[in-house]
């Protein structure tokens, strides 16, 4: 049902399925990992009205999991990259795979991907750093200036996400008012 990629390596399309709506890839070596692709192998699709929250989970420096919300994937956005690299010292926000003994060790890391109601999904707010990185690396890409486009100085934008951060840290849910 579900892939996961990290550039260099082989393509894993066999999570560990830890629970009947949860799905696990381990992640060795993720001291190296920069960006992770979670996506769907097209065989079997969500149900009708479900989606997948994608999460990450390191150990933190006394071996316990940390988990965080990278974002989720559905049948209409069937796959999503995640900058992970800036997640691994901050700190883990809920998930549904607390109660679950997963192993971990000093260098592995998962992909958790839990299936869920859409409007649950839409409630969740991921981490901002990774929604922020597909910003950056769009806005890196973009900045060859033509002159028959429009242009937005780099600090208007910077500016605007320190506004929306200040405004989700005040109120993870401003942007639904």
């Amino acid at each position: 049902m579900f892939g996961c990629l990290v550039a260099g390596r082989l393509v894993q399309a066999a999570p560990q399925q830890v629970a009947e709506d949860k799905f696990v890839f381990d992640l060795p070596d993720y001291e190296n990992i920069n960006h992770v692709v979670v996506f769907m192998l097209g065989t079997i699709p969500f149900p009708e009205g479900m989606g997948g929250s994608v999460y990450f989970c390191y150990p933190d420096p006394s071996g316990m999991a940390v988990w965080q919300l990278l974002g989720f994937v559905t049948n209409e956005k069937p796959s999503a990259i995640f900058k992970i690299s800036g997640l691994k010292s901050g700190k883990g926000s809920q998930h549904p795979f607390g109660a679950m003994n997963l192993p971990q060790t000093p260098t592995m890391a998962q992909i958790g991907i839990s299936v869920e109601l859409l409007e649950n999904l839409a409630q969740q707010t991921p981490v901002a750093n990774a929604a922020v990185s597909s910003v950056d690396s769009f806005t890196e890409a973009q900045m060859t200036p033509n002159p028959s486009e429009a242009f937005i100085p780099a600090n208007v934008v910077l500016k605007w996400y320190e506004n929306f951060q200040r405004r989700l840290t005040q109120n993870p849910l401003f942007w639904k008012t």
